[in-house]
């Protein structure tokens, strides 16, 4: 078997080429990300998930951005179209602890639905803090305004996913919601002092620090380091991430293809990776793309690897929940369209 690099990727469509059996083979990313574009059917999935591993001749983990709400790559009849996270921290804030059960159920009953299609890591909780002003990329996918609500959903939501046996990934770190821009289409700058930020966009990730993984935020913080943003800071790796917020786990880049990112794929990636950044994250599943980005990787290796095998182990072992109950006590709280 090929020493796994350092690289999650995605792939083009709903099956995969030969040129990807080939390309996956011989470069042997850890990991893989699916998107709408690679879904349609259920048969077609599973055949797409195990596929993938076939590839590389190991148990992968497969990734997806399963959040509810506009965020959600399996929508009916796949699974069930489930409220946005603002939804559940309205629920909190009128009564706590039927907040933090939504929660819990919600991610539940989407490891049930992930689980059925053998895709075993989810990019939730997002643990971003909006603020006035601040772009809509987030918006409705943060649970609230209050960094205490924020942490306390994420928790709840995080604790349901492992119940389910499925990873989660904790985003953006180390925050997003005061961005003005939607780094899917260019760099935001947070001037906000280390002060606000400690106390408003870091706390969330800092109250879970302990969680086995994490996605990078591509933003600028001019506070620790004006010249590079987060993905690409050495600074804000050290000093923020591992630092003040203290997160000793895995830790995976947003998309190095968002246009947040300047440079050619082979620079980008090196300068990812050389920030102290676990692993890469190539999503779009152009080839091209893929073939820079893996010019520049590396193996996943020493502490890196340690973290990856850390972050497996945390989830994997489903309990013994029964879904349609969780299902129907979900349903008391908001209604999961199929």
């Amino acid at each position: 078997m090929s020493e796994s690099q350092a690289l999650i990727l995605g792939c083009a469509g709903r099956s995969l080429t030969r040129e990807e059996v080939s390309f996956f083979r011989d470069e042997a990313p850890w990991g893989f990300i699916l998107f709408s574009r690679n879904l349609s059917e259920p048969e077609q999935v599973r055949d797409l998930v195990d596929h993938l591993r076939d590839c590389v001749g190991r148990h992968a983990p497969v990734f997806i951005d399963q959040e509810g709400g506009r965020v959600q790559r399996l929508r009916p009849p796949l699974a069930p179209d489930y409220p946005a996270a603002a939804a559940l921290g309205r629920l909190f804030r009128d009564s706590e602890e039927d907040g933090l059960r939504a929660a819990w159920l919600m991610a539940r009953l989407i490891a049930f639905d992930l689980s059925r299609y053998r895709i075993d890591a989810n990019c939730l909780p997002v643990l971003d803090v909006p603020v006035d002003g601040a772009s809509e990329a987030i918006g409705e996918r943060a649970y609230d305004r209050e960094p205490k609500i924020v942490a306390a959903l994420g928790r709840a939501a995080a604790e349901g996913l492992k119940a389910g046996g499925v990873l989660p990934v904790m985003k953006h770190i180390p925050g997003h919601g005061r961005a003005t821009a939607d780094s899917h289409l260019e760099l935001p700058v947070v001037t906000a002092s280390i002060g606000e930020l400690m106390k408003h966009d870091f706390a969330p990730f800092q109250a879970l620090n302990d969680l086995p993984a994490a996605m990078t935020a591509h933003i600028v913080y001019r506070a620790v380091d004006p010249a590079n943003p987060a993905t690409m800071s050495g600074k804000v790796v050290d000093e923020v991430i591992r630092g003040e917020i203290g997160f000793e786990g895995l830790l995976i880049s947003d998309d190095v293809s968002m246009k947040a990112l300047s440079g050619d794929f082979r620079a980008k990636t090196a300068a990812i990776l050389a920030a102290g950044v676990d692993i890469v994250l190539h999503c779009n599943g152009v080839m091209d793309e893929m073939r820079a980005v893996v010019s520049a990787a590396r193996p996943l290796e020493g502490r890196a690897l340690v973290r990856a095998a850390t972050a497996l182990a945390w989830a994997g072992k489903q309990d013994d929940g029964k879904e349609n109950e969780l299902r129907e006590e979900f349903a008391q709280y908001f209604e999961a369209v199929a």
